[in-house]
């Protein structure tokens, strides 16, 4: 008996998510979620699967009357859902449905993006059990995490850095955290500070660390570990709750047939009482890590430039 590949492994002890809104990518490598952004949906208009969504939404935008810039903004929604719709027919998990970057400090604001995205599943006939709603975890998003967990809208806060951030968004309830493993590697690796191997990698250290201060506290919320650089990384967080994984690592794991244990183990809950995060803890905590600092910001601004370009490429099509 041959050894089953590294990634019929990973599925036994992980929840193997595909980091891609590539159709064909998401049929072959059958992952449990799914997830859809605006880089994702920019590529998506390249591929012949979309063109009759594409077609459909842009002959909408062209029969609206009114502001030119919301109309843009609206198809740029409706791209988004009905990618995200498509989407949901491949996978039986979630599809993670970013809302707007350029909203990122703002609660309100991403408070009602999220409400919007959720009814406009509903009439495309996608119920919200199937949806995460993706929103960058700073303090603003984290409020919104709140509020909309609250009314039972599941979220996946992403552009995690820093172990405050991560515990910030368990206590306000968030379904899902997505830890950004080789951004944080990139970081230190940019300020000449190379791991001497993997279990020093910081962004594999930072996730491990993360997942067993979640279980000790006992927190439901999911530990998905996301931006890997290299198929040593997610081996060594096999066992984590779930990983995000694009489709060339995915495809690399599928051709390695080497033994894959498992790295991460839930330890049991203590009861220990916890003093709740702040804002002001949030924020002093954050200031204190440049990595993190440094990785959000410029996270943030690189899915709304992503949202721009999504936005501009509609803007010449209309």
């Amino acid at each position: 008996m041959s050894t089953p590949s590294k990634l019929s492994q990973l599925r036994e002890l992980s929840v193997v998510v595909a980091d891609t809104g590539d159709y064909e990518a998401i049929k072959r490598l059958q992952p449990v979620d799914c997830t859809t952004n605006p880089t994702l949906v920019k590529k998506a208009l390249d591929l012949p699967v979309y063109a009759e969504l594409i077609e459909r939404e842009l002959a909408w935008g062209r029969q609206q009357g009114g502001d030119r810039e919301t109309v843009v903004h609206a198809v740029a929604d409706r791209l988004t859902i009905g990618v995200g719709a498509l989407l949901s027919t491949l996978v039986p998990g979630r599809v993670s449905t970013e809302v707007d970057a350029d909203q990122a400090h703002d609660t309100a604001a991403t408070v009602a993006k999220a409400r919007q995205f959720i009814q406009m599943y509903a009439d495309a006939g996608v119920p919200r059990e199937k949806i995460l709603i993706k929103i960058a975890a700073t303090w603003e998003g984290v409020e919104a995490a709140r509020i909309l967990q609250a009314e039972g809208i599941d979220c996946n806060l992403t552009l995690i850095f820093n172990p405050t951030q991560a515990l910030a968004c368990s206590e306000a309830g968030a379904f899902l955290i997505s830890p950004f493993v080789g951004r944080i590697l990139d970081w230190y690796v940019a300020n000449g500070q190379t791991p001497a191997n993997i279990d020093e990698d910081p962004g594999v250290k930072f996730v491990r660390g993360v997942y067993a201060e979640f279980k000790r506290r006992g927190s439901p919320t999911v530990v998905m570990g996301a931006s890997f650089r290299s198929t040593a990384q997610i081996e060594a967080l096999a066992g984590c709750d779930r990983l995000t994984i694009s489709p060339d690592l995915l495809e690399k794991l599928d051709a390695d047939h080497g033994e894959l244990p498992r790295k991460l183990v839930a330890g049991a809950a203590d009861g220990a009482a916890v003093t709740p995060i702040d804002a002001a803890k949030f924020a002093a905590d954050l200031a204190a890590d440049p990595m993190a600092t440094e990785k959000l910001a410029t996270g943030i601004d690189a899915f709304a430039k992503d949202l721009q370009a999504l936005r501009e490429r509609i803007r010449s099509e209309l």
